[in-house]
C-alpha cells in the first residue's frame, strides 16, 4: 500500500482581525480534510481567491499573524521524525525547513534577493541544511545545478542577468538541492510563455523522481495539472469540492465547478464557444450557506442553499462535495490526440 507521507485533517485556517475595535474574519482555509501520498503529485486547482495560496501557507509552516489554525492538524510522517504544523514550534519548523520540507515560491523575480548573486543564495538556503563545507558543499551545488541545465557561472550573476527560464530554474534549485521529502510548488510557470513551461514541468517531474519526493503543484491552469499532475483536488471558496485522479477530473468529474473548469480549456481544432460560468467567488469573510458553489451552479436546488454536502467517495479514489454528482455532465470528451490524457 502507499504511504501517506501528509494528512491534513479538519484544517480551519482564518484571518482574524480587530482594527478600531471592528472585528474581522476571512474564512481563507475552511475545514479541509486530505492526504498526499509518497512520491506522487498533486495538483490543487481553484480560481483566485479560492485559498490556495493560504492553504499551501499552512502546509509549508509559513503562518504569520493576522492568520491562524483555528482547528484541526496537518501532519507530516517524514523518514525520521513525524511534525504537525498545528502544535509545532518555532524550533521545530526550523529543524524540518528545506531538508525535508521546501518551497518552490511564486515569482522568481521576488524571491531572488536582487543584491546577492545567485551563489550567496545558495549558501543561504542551503549551506546549513546540508551540512557541508568547502569542496564538498561546491561539488554538491554544482552537480545540482548541472542537472538542472544551468551552467556553472550562474553562481556569479545577479538575478537580473539571468532569463526568466534561468530564475525559475535556481528557485527549483534552492528548493530541492537538500533532496526535500516534501516540496511544494507555487505558480512556478507563471510569467513564462509555453515552451519554457514545457521544460520547468519536465524539470520538476525529473527532480521529483530523482529524489523520491512529492510535490504539491499549486496553479489555476488546469492544462499544467493535465501534464503532471498524479492526482488533482479542486478549492472553491476555501474548501475542498473535489479529488481525484487526473484522467478522471478531466473526463468524469462529478462536481459540476470542475467540470466548468476543464471546459474553459482550449483544444486544437475546436472553435466551439467555451461555456461561461456566471458570477464571481464569494467572500471569504461572509460565505453563503450550504453549498459555498450554489449561488452560480445551475445544478442547484434549494437543499444546496441550506445544507452542506460532504466530500463523500463516489469512484475509487475520487471524492466529491456536491449533493447532485450523478448528475454532473462532463464537458470534455477523451480523443486519440489529446496527450497524455488520451
Amino acid at each position: 500500500m502507499t504511504q501517506d507521507l501528509l494528512k491534513v485533517t479538519g484544517l480551519k485556517a482564518y484571518y482574524q482581525m480587530n482594527y478600531f475595535g471592528v472585528q474581522r474574519e476571512v474564512r481563507a482555509v475552511d475545514d479541509i480534510t486530505m492526504t498526499i501520498r509518497k512520491n506522487e503529485i498533486y495538483g490543487i486547482a481553484g480560481e483566485s481567491s479560492s485559498g490556495k495560496t493560504s492553504f499551501i501557507k499552512v502546509l509549508a509552516a509559513a503562518i504569520r499573524p493576522p492568520m491562524r489554525i483555528v482547528a484541526g492538524s496537518v501532519r507530516y510522517d517524514f523518514k525520521d521524525r513525524r511534525f504537525d504544523v498545528a502544535t509545532a514550534t518555532p524550533a521545530e519548523v526550523e529543524a524540518v525547513r528545506w531538508s525535508h520540507l521546501s518551497y518552490i515560491m511564486q515569482g522568481s523575480m521576488s524571491v531572488l534577493n536582487p543584491l546577492r548573486r545567485i551563489g550567496k543564495t545558495f549558501e543561504d538556503f542551503a549551506r546549513r541544511p546540508l551540512g557541508l563545507n568547502g569542496p564538498d558543499y561546491q561539488a554538491r551545488i554544482l552537480g545540482h545545478l548541472e542537472r538542472l541545465q544551468l551552467p556553472a557561472d550562474v553562481l556569479q550573476a545577479y538575478p537580473h542577468e539571468l532569463s526568466g527560464g534561468m530564475r525559475q530554474r535556481v528557485t527549483i534549485g534552492l528548493a530541492t538541492v537538500c533532496r526535500p521529502e516534501f516540496v511544494i510548488a507555487d505558480e512556478p510557470t507563471t510569467a513564462l510563455d509555453v515552451v519554457v513551461q514545457k521544460e520547468v514541468l519536465g524539470l520538476i517531474r525529473e527532480i521529483q523522481q530523482e529524489i523520491g519526493s512529492s510535490v504539491v503543484l499549486v496553479t489555476h491552469d488546469m492544462s499544467v495539472h493535465a501534464n503532471i499532475a498524479d492526482r488533482v483536488g479542486i478549492i472553491y471558496a476555501g474548501r475542498l469540492v473535489e479529488e481525484g485522479p487526473t484522467r478522471q477530473m478531466f473526463f468524469a468529474p462529478k462536481h459540476p465547478y470542475t467540470a466548468h473548469l476543464v471546459a474553459s480549456l482550449p483544444r486544437i481544432g475546436d472553435t466551439a464557444q467555451r461555456p461561461a460560468l456566471e458570477g464571481r467567488p464569494p467572500s471569504l469573510a461572509e460565505p453563503p450557506s450550504g453549498c459555498r458553489f450554489h449561488p452560480r451552479c445551475p445544478l442547484a436546488v434549494d437543499k444546496c442553499r441550506t445544507d452542506v454536502p460532504p466530500l463523500e467517495t463516489v469512484a475509487p479514489d475520487h471524492r466529491t462535495a456536491c449533493w447532485r454528482w450523478q448528475e454532473v455532465t462532463p464537458l470534455v470528451r477523451p480523443q486519440p490526440t489529446q496527450g497524455v490524457l488520451a
